[in-house]
């Protein structure tokens, strides 16, 4: 494939995910962190490899800035602090990791968003459990169907694609506008 075609599969993708569908569901996820950030309730976020990069990404924008001076807002990303994350997975197990900092961090009204491209990332499954039980708002950020993830979450943004490079470019997309309308919204 060359770069040419890659680059117009990617823009297809993501001129695909551009729908009044997908709109309606990302200002619902957008609403609800906004009123969890609002009220200093905490915004979890926890994915894996490239997922985990960008639950840091996107708490950087958040703690700091995305494109506004103001002031800090409540946003971890699970899974940053390898001491945490190493011993609990050593002593316990990988899978209840992201959900055991649910239980530490987690509190009623927050919002854990889970990025899985595949939707169904035991330890993210684990974590969205773990937050409903707590009574968070689940948000999923996933491939094509949501997977295993789906009947987990309240809003669920699925990329139009199951190829893990695809999904995470309109991942991209989504969560940049998210971060910005969030910002938007908290700013003032």
């Amino acid at each position: 494939m060359s770069l040419i075609q890659y680059l117009q599969d990617s823009a297809d993708l993501i001129r695909q995910a551009a729908s009044d569908e997908m709109a309606g569901r990302v200002e619902q996820a957008i609403q609800r962190i906004s009123a969890a950030l609002a009220e200093d309730k905490p915004l979890l976020v926890c994915g894996n490899g490239g997922s985990a990069s960008d639950a840091i990404h996107i708490t950087g924008e958040l703690v700091g800035r995305f494109l506004k001076e103001r002031r800090a807002l409540n946003c971890i990303a699970l899974g940053a602090d390898p001491g945490t994350l190493t011993a609990w997975s050593n002593d316990y197990s990988y899978e209840t990791a992201l959900a055991r900092q649910v239980e530490a961090y987690g509190r009623a009204g927050g919002v854990l968003l889970g990025i899985t491209t595949s939707g169904n990332s035991a330890n993210v499954l684990k974590a969205a459990e773990t937050a409903r039980g707590k009574g968070m708002a689940v948000i999923g950020l996933t491939g094509q169907g949501g997977g295993k993830l789906k009947p987990l979450c309240d809003i669920l943004l699925d990329a139009p694609a199951r190829h893990t490079p695809l999904v995470q470019q309109v991942h991209a997309c989504l969560y940049h506008y998210i971060c910005q309308q969030v910002e938007e919204r908290l700013a003032g």
